[in-house]
């Protein structure tokens, strides 16, 4: 399973590290005719050739490579097409989460076949190293990013109707701070630090919202509050039980 778990590594360091919201917008924008799509495959054929460090495994990552451009060729072309029409079939938040399921269901496959011939789940991974970087790098850059996906909507509402005078990326690095926070607090067994980081938050957050008189706005920071520490919570119990199942 330390196969899969670098292939997953490999995937969140392609495409929430490495991978530029310029480079997206490019590939949006021109398609195959986008240079940035074919680095950024390269890239991901990069990484899985350094992490698995295996010549047998070539047919795999060959196959992967193939795979993750058609998935993302594909993501560019329909989601165009679907942001014409006046009824989308889906939004861009629904885009994104199809877009990286395929690409994970497109992993386990892959070590399926050339790996297990067969899943058993009761063997986890063998180097906790690579467990760990990898719930760390998803917690951070990785969740950053499916959080902004995910209230994409409501911050274009909010940004259409206010003068954000903050700090550039200042809630990116704040989230993915608050989120490492946390799964250090769980992992220690703190739960009380994760209610004091809590408190702490709405202390600052106080003012803004007193300010602002907007429901809204309190709405849109109480949901992304929740999600970021849903998701610290959630990766450091399943870190933790992965790893003691070892």
């Amino acid at each position: 399973m330390i196969i899969l778990t670098k292939l997953i590594l490999a995937h969140i360091i392609g495409d929430f590290i490495l991978q530029p919201s310029s480079w997206v917008k490019d590939k949006n924008e021109k398609k195959l005719y986008s240079s940035k799509i074919y680095i950024h495959i390269l890239i991901h054929a990069l990484l899985m050739c350094i992490l698995i460090w295996d010549i047998k495994m070539w047919p795999m990552i060959v196959l992967l490579v193939i795979t993750h451009f058609l998935i993302d060729i594909a993501k560019i072309y329909f989601q165009s097409d679907n942001n014409k029409s006046r009824k989308p079939l889906l939004s861009l938040t629904n885009w994104f989460f199809l877009d990286q399921a395929l690409h994970i269901i497109a992993i386990f496959t892959a070590v399926y076949f050339f790996v297990d011939r067969g899943w058993d789940f009761n063997v986890i991974f063998d180097n906790n190293f690579w467990l760990l970087l990898t719930f760390i790098l998803f917690i951070t850059f990785a969740s950053a990013i499916i959080i902004r996906v995910t209230m994409h909507k409501w911050t274009e509402e909010l940004s259409a109707n206010s003068n954000d005078d903050s700090l550039s990326k200042a809630g990116t690095y704040i989230g993915i701070l608050e989120r490492l926070f946390i799964f250090v607090f769980v992992l220690s067994g703190n739960w009380a630090s994760i209610g004091l980081l809590l408190t702490a938050k709405s202390v600052f957050r106080f003012g803004d919202l007193r300010e602002s008189d907007d429901r809204r706005l309190t709405e849109y920071m109480l949901i992304g509050t929740l999600i970021s520490f849903g998701i610290a919570i959630f990766s450091a119990m399943l870190y933790e039980k992965i790893r003691m199942a070892g």
